[in-house]
């Protein structure tokens, strides 16, 4: 016993000798580290590279497999020629060619929102500096600096992709060998511009870090300052990519002006600029009063609200009258892909979100099939899109003898075109006796097969997604609802609906996101002979790539409808942090 407890004794020794030397290793380890390591902010600034290195594949391939396609495609789109790629700058030209003077509009605006995030962003920042008594201004300059790096880093990227992609035409009557590739990518990186655009930005993106570096070693140890790095560097990215966009805007209104004045005829851009942009704001400012009002404590109050929000309404109305006229200076094509887009979205998303909530409460009773149904149900969004169109090419098809004509004819009904018909709904319901023209005429018919399309494909998908939805309700609300007496109907609208409420947002952002980039199917059920009716806006932009080879304007046409989308998620993102209820 004497000799184990001796054995014990000793290892006990040995285990605080170690633990003791792992504590002074540890310390010198500390003591040894640069001293910007040290103290609290030290051990944060060790957790914020920790976590940026296990971020920054993930970085990588976001931007080199989804920003920069993006960018690349800006760039593109800034570029004519037929068949080219690497065309000669035309500035706006693109976007003129397809929403006419509507595009110093747009980018006058982007710019106006880029500048008042940047404000937004820095206003944030300072309240809570001044809140939380802590030194935020010290991370202004290097964040600046950084974003400077930054935005000349992508000058760089933009200075060498031309040259890169002029090397396969350089190669035409040499031996086209890889020793002659090499050497042509070896003698374009070290072109004196190129070289000049990479150092300049490396040395401003290094001065930034090691500045924000020495900020963050200059704080006290026993500070609880948080890093304002972040907010002010998107700040500095945004009021640079504004300014850059305000610039190359202003130079493109004033060579418009000096070619049309080359040319004896006038123009009316900053007219109409001015005139639509006033109509905006009246409409931002009725919108605002209009939410105002209901929170208005006396009716006077309310009334004299809501009737300033109409007569700004009316006023703004006259003021975007101009709009019209700017439109249709644009590309007929582009803006009759947008009116069968904006056909195909009202069409199909409420349609399918509908029906996918109630198979969605069937479902989720105690039925025998449960389960079966479930995947039926979800089998044609599974199904291969191609596969699923070509089998209802051949159901909507215009011969006689077709099986949905076939169907109708059983019922006496005359045949129709269904895939080949250009008229609008509402002109064949009214027998084409008024002229509604095309947007009061409704989708073609043969864009409405296409949503029926549509809508059977995805209500399976909405429907699986709706029952995850209704598995989080806890019972226990349904229970109570039912001992206060409310009915199923009750129980449905303020207790299912309010609960279900972000499954309802994701949902409808998903599909008019969708709707809008739709392509598959679409392609593969139009038809000549509905004369452009179902050409969507992304059928649009295929055709200008692929058929007409005008990879600018493609690319300017993709920028546009990208604008279009993000601008509709940014609305629906604002009505629904009012209305959605996460529990």
């Amino acid at each position: 016993m004497a000799v184990q407890n001796w054995e014990n004794d000793l290892h006990v020794d040995s285990t605080a000798s170690q633990h003791a030397a792992f504590r002074s290793d540890l310390q010198q380890q500390v003591r040894a580290a640069p001293s910007w390591f040290r103290g609290r902010q030290g051990r944060r600034l060790r957790e914020m590279l920790l976590a940026y290195s296990f971020l920054a594949p993930a970085f990588l391939i976001i931007g080199l497999f989804g920003l920069f396609p993006l960018a690349f495609a800006a760039y593109e789109s800034t570029l004519r020629g037929l068949n080219k790629i690497v065309g000669s700058y035309d500035g706006l030209g693109n976007y003129v060619k397809a929403v006419d003077n509507l595009i110093y509009i747009l980018t006058f605006w982007i710019a106006i929102g880029l500048a008042y995030f940047a404000v937004t962003t820095i206003a944030r920042a300072v309240r809570e500096h001044r809140q939380e008594n802590t030194n935020a201004m010290r991370w202004v300059l290097p964040a600046i600096v950084t974003a400077t790096g930054a935005a000349l880093f992508a000058r760089f990227v933009f200075v060498l992709l031309p040259e890169m992609l002029l090397i396969p035409s350089k190669l035409r009557g040499q031996n086209n060998t890889q020793e002659a590739f090499r050497g042509l990518v070896v003698e374009t990186w070290w072109l004196p511009k190129v070289q000049i655009a990479l150092w300049v930005a490396i040395i401003l993106l290094a001065g930034g870090a090691a500045w924000a570096m020495r900020v963050n070693r200059s704080v006290a140890r026993d500070s609880r300052d948080p890093i304002y790095f972040v907010p002010f560097f998107s700040a500095g990215i945004s009021l640079i990519s504004g300014g850059a966009l305000i610039w190359l805007t202003w130079n493109e209104i004033n060579a418009a002006y000096a070619e049309a004045l080359e040319e004896g005829v006038g123009l009316e851009l900053w007219s109409q600029i001015v005139t639509i942009s006033a109509g905006f704001l009246l409409l931002l400012l009725a919108w605002r009063l209009w939410e105002s009002a209901g929170h208005r404590t006396s009716n006077t109050g309310m009334a004299v609200r809501l009737v300033s929000a109409v007569a700004l309404m009316a006023g703004a109305w006259v003021l975007i009258a101009e709009l019209p006229r700017v439109v249709s200076a644009g590309d007929e094509d582009w803006w009759n892909g947008l009116m069968a887009t904006v056909f195909y979205v009202m069409g199909t998303v409420p349609i399918q979100l509908g029906l996918a909530l109630i198979l969605a409460a069937l479902l989720f009773q105690k039925i025998r099939g449960q389960t079966l149904f479930r995947v039926l149900y979800f089998l044609p969004y599974v199904a291969p899109f191609v596969g699923t169109a070509a089998v209802f090419r051949i159901i909507f098809s215009n011969r006689p003898t077709a099986p949905l004509n076939s169907m109708l004819d059983l019922f006496g009904a005359d045949p129709l075109l269904w895939l080949g018909e250009p008229s609008g709904i509402i002109e064949m319901i009214t027998g084409g006796r008024i002229d509604l023209g095309p947007i009061l005429s409704g989708p073609s018919l043969a864009l409405v097969a296409i949503m029926i399309y549509g809508i059977w494909t995805y209500v399976g998908f909405d429907t699986v997604i709706f029952l995850a939805g209704l598995g989080a309700i806890p019972n226990e609300l349904y229970e109570v609802a039912d001992i206060d007496g409310a009915g199923g109907w009750a129980q449905f609208r303020h207790v299912t609906l309010p609960l279900l409420s972000p499954t309802i947002y994701f949902l409808s952002l998903y599909a008019v996101i969708g709707t809008f980039k739709a392509f598959n199917h679409i392609f593969v059920l139009r038809q000549a002979a509905a004369l452009g009716t179902t050409d969507t806006a992304s059928i649009v932009i295929f055709q200008a790539f692929k058929r007409d080879t005008r990879y600018g304007y493609a690319s300017a046409l993709a920028i546009l409808l990208l604008l279009i989308i993000m601008v509709i998620t940014l609305v629906n993102n604002r009505i629904a942090s009012r209305r959605v209820f996460y529990g």
